[in-house]
């Protein structure tokens, strides 16, 4: 292509995209929707005389990995080991949800074996730019962010693990366990190598550069950075929105990456418009009418899958309701891994050629809610709390704060190697359990065949007695998964309410309880469905679906039976920190009161979360409006025990109770849900914006103030737990 059609490409594409920014932007619309749009009219598709070259324009999309490099540099390496051990388990749980919900439609669509496996691993992988481009334009910023990017860096990773696969088994119509090992070697090698040498050359380069005081020269270097290490990702065969990732990260070492982010940031948000752009040329309108009810199915798989998914798997990792339900809503969408995974299956005739467009139709559709999704986060996370009956909201409510408590306690090197040998039973029995499912499968005619040669015996009836002993192998392995499970809950539940001494009553009984409960549900969920996953397509459909369901179900009758214990106990406790709180602030009225109730709260009674007192100001936006409009352990996860109003006790505030000026309330929760619970009943928001925790602060109290506190019909109520 010669140099004037290149330019009438990009004019076509830039021109285009301008117009659609600027009505977009007067709209108050997601500029994103207006890029696809753009794409849209300008691709080949619609019969509009203005068209770009789709091969131009995607090539030209490449450069969108400065998106990457940019979100690189919100995390520099040790941030990066930190998040993603956070973040892991849950990154695995939801993908591996994905993957089983993505087989499973297509086996209901009709899909084959072969389209059913692509359809769940298309489906697994959320858009790293399409996220990273929402969370800029609405300014989201804390502990979501940091969660959202970690389950996305750990996507990317298994994206590259599945693309591998595929490929082998496009080819082959098999996967040796040798090729998946030595995959797994060859990219921890290529990240070791990557990183290892970049952590000891390219910070020293960037302060170098800095140093010179020329900001076109910082530019231009930190891109070249960024390509550099984008093309040697790609020529190990791995994504260059990968390598892009971990430049920005190197480069983030190097402690100038606020100044880089400012330079980078015009052309990061051009070459995004591109990218976007060319997305929107991909979309077959022809695609939604042929095909629409494939479409449409794995398009509400993607945003209902998503959203649980990694809403129950963050929760159960201890991230707390509000950060996991607005993680769940922000993931909820898939983008460039998809294409490529779908273009892997039809260029090998794995699938057929019409899943590609319908990848790109469910891709664009999913792109546009995903703004609206993370709108409406901060209003599903403030009202969930009045979906769940009273029981599950009180474990809810609980939950975080014993996580907390589990990862504050000291832990000695023999507790450390009693816990990690749990882990590995656990481990070790579901690798058995996958293993004996794909042996038998892959060996049942083969040795019915031999056993029957040498005995006699019926193919059939040999078959029987093969899958019959396999069930009765698999029956001591899930029981000893559930058990381990169970010691791992004990283990922790220890840790985190110490045992009381022989005769006297154990107020930690009730939260301890339940915790190994959601332990052992979160084990058995967070191996289980990997588990399902793996060894589904060699399985009759549903069957390890149901399995799995079932085992879930009695593990959530037991929570149902624990947590309506835990109620009772709960209530009961946070009458006798009223009571103390009453007989203890009597006497004086004083700062010194407020010292003595938070040493007291917190050794009242185990399991209430950390208990805190808190002084309304008369500035606090929470003055003048009832417990129930606030729905403080909705919006929040904190949850008021106790209010003292002059020489007045409220022991059990009830919704009506009006919050007046100078109230000290007693607050019990996680540390996240005491922080925006504080920032609610204080003065001083604006110096929380000037970190990412403060403007997360702020924008949940916007959100607050915009959803919830004009709602004058909701129904009082008692918010105990």
């Amino acid at each position: 292509m010669d140099s004037h059609s290149f330019l009438q490409n990009l004019a076509v594409v830039m021109c285009v995209a301008a117009v659609a920014t600027v009505v977009f932007q007067r709209l108050r619309q997601p500029v994103v929707f207006g890029y696809l749009l753009a794409g849209l009219i300008i691709g080949p598709h619609i019969p509009i005389p203005l068209v770009a070259d789709p091969q131009t324009v995607r090539a030209l999309s490449e450069l969108g990995v400065l998106l990457m490099f940019s979100l690189g540099l919100e995390f520099s390496i040790r941030k990066l080991v930190q998040v993603s051990q956070k973040a892991g388990a849950v990154a695995l749980f939801e993908c591996s949800v994905m993957v089983s919900v993505g087989y499973l439609v297509g086996q209901m669509l009709g899909f084959t074996r072969m389209e059913s496996v692509f359809t769940g691993a298309m489906i697994g992988i959320s858009s790293t730019t399409i996220i990273v481009k929402a969370f800029q334009e609405q300014e989201v910023k804390g502990r979501v962010t940091e969660l959202v990017f970690g389950i996305l860096i750990i996507e990317d990773l298994i994206a590259i693990f599945l693309l591998t696969i595929l490929t082998t088994i496009a080819r082959s119509g098999a996967v040796s366990p040798s090729e998946l090992a030595m995959t797994a070697v060859r990219l921890a090698m290529f990240l070791a190598g990557l990183i290892g040498f970049g952590i000891l050359t390219v910070p020293r380069a960037v302060r170098a550069v800095q140093r010179l005081g020329n900001p076109e020269t910082t530019l231009v270097a930190s891109i070249g950075i960024c390509f550099a290490a984008a093309l040697l990702a790609l020529s190990f065969g791995y994504s260059v929105a990968l390598g892009a990732f971990i430049a920005g990260s190197l480069v983030a070492e190097s402690g100038h990456e606020i100044e880089i982010e400012n330079l980078v940031r015009p052309v990061r948000d051009m070459f995004a418009a591109i990218f976007f752009v060319s997305v929107g040329m991909m979309i077959d309108p022809t695609a939604l009418t042929e095909h629409w009810r494939a479409v449409l199915a794995l398009t509400l798989a993607v945003i209902i899958g998503k959203v649980l998914a990694v809403t129950i798997g963050a929760f159960l990792a201890g991230h707390g309701r509000r950060t996991a339900m607005k993680a769940g809503m922000s993931l909820a969408q898939i983008g460039e891994f998809s294409f490529i995974i779908a273009s892997v299956g039809v260029a090998s005739v794995a699938i057929g050629g019409w899943m590609y467009p319908v990848a790109i139709a469910v891709s664009a559709i999913t792109t546009l809610t995903t703004p609206l999704l993370i709108k409406l986060s901060n209003r599903a996370a403030a009202s969930i709390d009045h979906w769940l009956p009273e029981p599950i909201q009180t474990v809810a409510a609980l939950y975080a704060s014993w996580i907390e408590r589990v990862r504050s306690a000291p832990r000695a090197p023999a507790e450390r190697s009693k816990t990690n040998r749990i882990i590995r039973i656990i481990l070790l029995d579901a690798a058995l359990i996958s293993v004996l499912v794909i042996a038998v499968d892959l060996e049942i005619d083969r040795f019915s065949a031999l056993v029957a040669g040498l005995t006699g015996m019926a193919t059939e009836r040999v078959r029987f007695m093969v899958v019959l002993i396999a069930g009765l192998i698999m029956v001591p392995l899930i029981y000893g998964l559930i058990t381990s499970a169970k010691a791992l809950g004990n283990y922790l539940g220890r840790r985190a309410f110490a045992e009381t001494p022989t005769g006297k009553v154990d107020l930690a009984d009730a939260p301890r309880r339940a915790l190994v409960i959601l332990v052992q549900l979160a084990v058995v969920l967070a191996v289980g469905i990997p588990v399902v996953a793996i060894t589904q397509p060699f399985l009759p459909p549903h069957q390890g679906a149901f399995v799995l369901a079932l085992l879930t179900l009695v593990l959530l009758l037991a929570l149902w039976r624990n947590a309506a214990n835990l109620q009772g106990h709960a209530r009961a406790g946070a009458q006798i920190i009223a009571s103390a709180l009453a007989h203890q602030m009597a006497s004086t009225d004083g700062p010194s009161d407020e010292t003595r109730l938070l040493q007291d709260l917190n050794t009242v009674l185990p399991g209430l979360g950390e208990p805190v007192a808190i002084r309304v100001a008369p500035q606090s936006i929470a003055v003048g409006r009832s417990l129930a409009q606030l729905n403080l352990r909705g919006a929040t996860g904190a949850t008021i025990l106790a209010i003292k109003r002059g020489s007045q006790q409220i022991p059990t505030p009830l919704g009506r109770e009006i919050i007046q000026s100078d109230d000290l309330l007693a607050v019990a929760g996680a540390e996240d849900a005491i922080a925006v619970a504080r920032a609610i009943f204080s003065p001083g928001m604006a110096r929380l914006r000037d970190d990412a925790q403060g403007a997360e602060i702020t924008a949940e109290l916007e959100a607050l103030n915009d959803a919830l506190l004009g709602d004058q019909k909701r129904t009082p109520r008692n918010f105990l737990p």
